[in-house]
This record gives structure tokens, sequence and C-alpha cells, in this order.
């Protein structure tokens, strides 16, 4: 029977994520990391031209003229939750087109730094890329029947400036959910597992997720995040592991 992970420590999901970046240029994984890069710059780049054309425009009309003193305060709040909200669109559809290589990367990871055997490896391949996109999918439908009331919320003034918060916040939750779920996957736990997993530790959860978002605002940077927070992620949950695989 699986027993599952035991995942705690926030400054430890924080660091794992910060290592994903420097194990991106690991020889044996960068093969596994440049069909999500370039899937990623195609719709990054369509992500932010449209962002470009209409983010100053929602932001004015999300902000009511009787709240025009908390601009100073409401301008960063709502363009930080549009920039995520632009993001985090396009970065399901890259995410379900990439579910595979992610998989299969999650699973070398595994294999180079934790020193997997063959054997095993070949297994967790196998199980990641059938189950991937399933779960992909799984993942999708949860995000959009919880972020939809928050963007009711997000128009409602002076309740949007609330919704805002709950929205980075949410988004932090998700992002956690997204790139843990791969090595999650290779040890045979389907999408309501790994949620049961990852929510008894939900403030390491978020941290981890709240440098991915961080990371997903900062152009360029942004093609390598989804990447190297599958790798960091993986080396989280591994490194955490109580012994799944034998």
């Amino acid at each position: 029977m699986n027993q599952l992970p035991i995942l705690g420590n926030p400054l430890k999901s924080i660091s794992c994520a910060l290592r994903g970046l420097i194990l991106l240029w690991t020889p044996g994984l960068r093969r596994y990391v440049w069909v999500p890069v370039l899937i990623n710059l195609v719709l990054f780049s369509f992500a932010f031209w449209i962002a470009s054309y209409y983010f100053r425009e929602l932001i004015e009309w999300l902000i009511p003229t009787w709240m025009d003193w908390l601009r100073w305060l409401l301008w960063p709040l709502f363009g930080l939750t549009l920039l995520m909200l632009f993001i985090f669109t396009f970065s399901l559809l890259a995410n379900l087109i990439a579910a595979p290589f992610y998989g299969r990367l999650a699973a070398k990871t595994e294999e180079i730094v934790f020193g997997r055997h063959s054997v095993q490896v070949e297994q967790l391949r196998s199980q990641a890329v059938f189950s991937s996109v399933g779960s992909e999918l799984n993942r999708i439908w949860y995000f959009l029947s919880r972020s939809l009331p928050l963007l009711i919320l997000l128009v409602i003034p002076g309740i949007n400036f609330i919704a805002s918060i709950l929205w980075l916040i949410f988004s932090a939750w998700f992002l956690a959910l997204e790139y843990m779920a791969y090595s999650l996957e290779t040890r045979g736990l389907l999408f309501p597992q790994q949620r049961s997993v990852i929510k008894k530790h939900r403030l390491s959860a978020i941290a981890f997720g709240g440098i991915v978002m961080l990371g997903l605002a900062i152009p360029l940077l942004n093609l390598l995040v989804p990447a190297a927070a599958v790798i960091g992620a993986t080396v989280y949950v591994a490194d955490n592991d109580t012994g799944l695989v034998n």
C-alpha cells in the first residue's frame, strides 16, 4: 500500500523552488526542458501582446471614482491580479500541451538527483506520461470551478479589493497543486489524493506557489519557470518521501 509523502517547512519549499532554476542546466535534464520552453515562448508572447492592449483599460475600469483616494494601492494590486490572470490563462493551456514532457521531466529529475534505479525510472516515466494529461484536465476543472466566483467578485466595486488578495493567495495555492502534481503522479496518486497530501501543509504549498508566481510575472524568466517549478517540486516531494518507491 502506498504511503503518502510528508510535505512541510515553508523555507524548504522556497529553497527547492529556487533550486529548480539551477537544476535546469543539469546534463540529462536539458533535453526535457526545451520543448516546454518553446511552448511557453509562443503562448506567453501572445499573452503579453494581448495584455499590452487591454491592461490599463481594465485596471481603470475596476477602480470606481469613489475609490480614487486608494488608487495608489489599488493600481499595483489590481495590476498584479490582472497580470496573474493573463498568465494563468495561457499557463493552463501551455501546461496542458506540455504535460507529458513535464511528467518525464519529473521522473528524470528523480533519477538524476536521487539516483533511482533504471527499472524504477522507466516505471515512473510510463505512469507519468499516461496520467499527466488526464490529471491536467482535472486540475483545470478545479481551477475554473474555484476561480470563476473570485473573478465575479473582482468586478464588484469595493469587494474587488478583498477579491484581489484572495485571488493572489489562490493563485499561489493552485501553482503548488499544479507543479507538485507531476511528482505525485509518479507515485500513483490521483488528483484527489494529491490535494489531500498538499492541503495538510498549505503554508508550505503557498510559499512554493508564491515564488513560482513571482517568477511567472517576470518577462523572459517566465519561459523557464514552469520547467524549473516541476524540477523544484519534484525535489521537494522526493526529499520528503516516506518511501513510496521501494
